[in-house]
């Protein structure tokens, strides 16, 4: 999929919860809404992309929902 796309859509995604959470608790909700909804490949992907870029294009909410997604993931071997 198209990392431009898939960061548009995290960054949607961590607006909506920067709105409806507490901020201790929306980087974490980012992370579980990519866990339940994305599939794997769409994590790997935007996972990668911090870890190659630092976030380039991210808001800070996302990047840091994505930090905690990752945590959580296997690394790549």
């Amino acid at each position: 999929m198209n990392i431009e796309l898939l960061v548009k859509m995290a960054n949607e995604i961590s607006a909506f919860f920067a709105s409806e959470s507490p901020p201790a608790q929306a980087a974490e909700d980012v992370a579980q809404h990519l866990r339940r909804f994305w599939e794997p490949r769409m994590r790997r992907q935007i996972i990668a992309h911090v870890r190659a870029t630092g976030g380039a294009g991210l808001s800070e909410l996302a990047r840091r929902g994505i930090e905690a997604l990752a945590s959580a993931e296997p690394q790549p071997a």
